[in-house]
């Protein structure tokens, strides 16, 4: 029987709790929300989103795919399970986090447990935020900021510590101006699982974690190469087929990404595209891509393959999509569909072992209604090789 952890709350904890610093939410169309201050006692500027998912909260915080982001979740409680140990690792790889840090610049709750109760929890939520840096603001109404959001869009805002010389200052820095994936990509190629059977090349976007553990799982090599990785790089490794990862920011952004891939479609290698990378290939294609009023960030999005009507519960973290008609002026055919918005969820190339889809099938967080989509690939990658 596992033994759960109750954490005694800190004296810092504690005294922030007594304190109660005020803090404020402000966006960019002058729209305050006010709370108090927990984690780091730091002022800080980004795009705000929210996420509707319950539980989840570490490896939401370490997606990459939030880079430059505020994020507001909108469970009425977070924290309450604790946060697990990043020295907990397989293969190499944590287990229970999406990269080796913290990503968003900023957390939004409603309520932050102080004294969470699980046997792999090591520190609460303040602890964790303030550890790395991070400012968050606890005794928001999360979900009347997620409404805002919802009817007026995704917008630039920062949090301010109250007293802070700059409360009102509207002139946030916008990320996706910047080149995000350059700040999450790894810098050098890193393998794991050497001298397995099938290599995977792992063009890094920013990716999840959970992707590398789930194609470890099926007995792949996985060589996670940089971003602006060149074809001649990719294929000195000979992999059997490619992923493109999920990722921050713009994919317009991805310039060298974008043509790479180009030219790995032509050369007819398996390739699947992740989240960012479903819109790369999109990219790559000749296909157009559209920032999203307020995105798909939830556990919940139901997905539809256009060709069996199936329907599948997914988890989504993204703001931008691929545009339909210019998908299909580009030779592209639409794979899957949202259920709710129609949106595009996925695409493939007639004639070319090439595929992609806007969710996170390695389901970290859940539903894993959709890892067999890991096996499709690797079996495609297989039979391709052997062709």
């Amino acid at each position: 029987m596992l033994q759960t952890v109750e954490h005694e709350i800190t004296q810092q904890t504690l005294k922030r709790i007594k304190d109660r610093i005020p803090c404020s939410v402000i966006l960019e169309d002058g729209t305050v929300f006010k709370g108090y201050s927990f984690g780091a006692r730091e002022s800080t500027d980004g795009e705000v989103v929210f996420s509707t998912s319950m539980v989840g909260y570490p490896e939401a915080l370490t997606d990459p795919s939030y880079r430059g982001q505020i994020l507001c979740l909108t469970y009425p409680m977070v924290g309450n399970y604790g946060v697990p140990s990043y020295d907990a690792k397989q293969d190499g790889v944590p287990i229970f986090f999406e990269s080796d840090h913290i990503q968003v610049r900023g957390l939004i709750v409603h309520e932050a447990c102080e004294a969470p109760s699980h046997h792999q929890s090591t520190r609460c939520l303040d602890e964790w935020l303030r550890e790395e840096n991070i400012p968050g603001v606890y005794g928001v109404d999360t979900r009347r900021l997620a409404r805002v959001l919802r009817e007026r869009g995704v917008m630039l805002g920062a949090i301010r510590i109250d007293n802070s010389k700059n409360d009102l200052r509207k002139d946030f820095e916008d990320p996706n101006k910047k080149d995000l994936v350059g700040e999450v990509s790894v810098r050098k190629t890193v393998t794991y699982g050497e001298g397995r059977k099938n290599r995977v090349a792992l063009i890094d976007c920013g990716v999840k974690y959970g992707i590398i553990r789930n194609l470890l799982e099926r007995n792949m090599t996985v060589l996670r190469m940089p971003y602006n990785v060149t074809v001649d790089d990719v294929m000195k490794v000979k992999p059997k087929g490619v992923v493109v990862s999920n990722g921050p920011g713009d994919p317009k952004v991805c310039k060298n990404t974008i043509a790479a891939i180009s030219e790995l479609i032509e050369a007819k290698i398996p390739i699947l595209g992740i989240c960012l990378g479903n819109q790369l290939i999109a990219l790559a294609q000749g296909a157009d891509t559209y920032k999203m009023k307020y995105g798909h960030r939830s556990q919940n999005q139901p997905v539809v393959n256009v060709e069996t009507g199936r329907c599948y519960i997914t988890t989504q973290n993204h703001g931008y999509a691929i545009e339909k008609t210019a998908l299909e002026n580009a030779g592209l055919e639409t794979w899957f569909v949202n259920a709710n918005d129609k949106s595009i969820e996925g695409i493939r190339r007639p004639k070319r072992p090439c595929w992609g889809v806007q969710w996170h099938p390695e389901a970290s967080p859940g539903p894993r209604d959709t890892e067999f989509l890991f096996d499709f690939f690797v079996k495609r990658m297989i039979r391709n090789a052997a062709a």
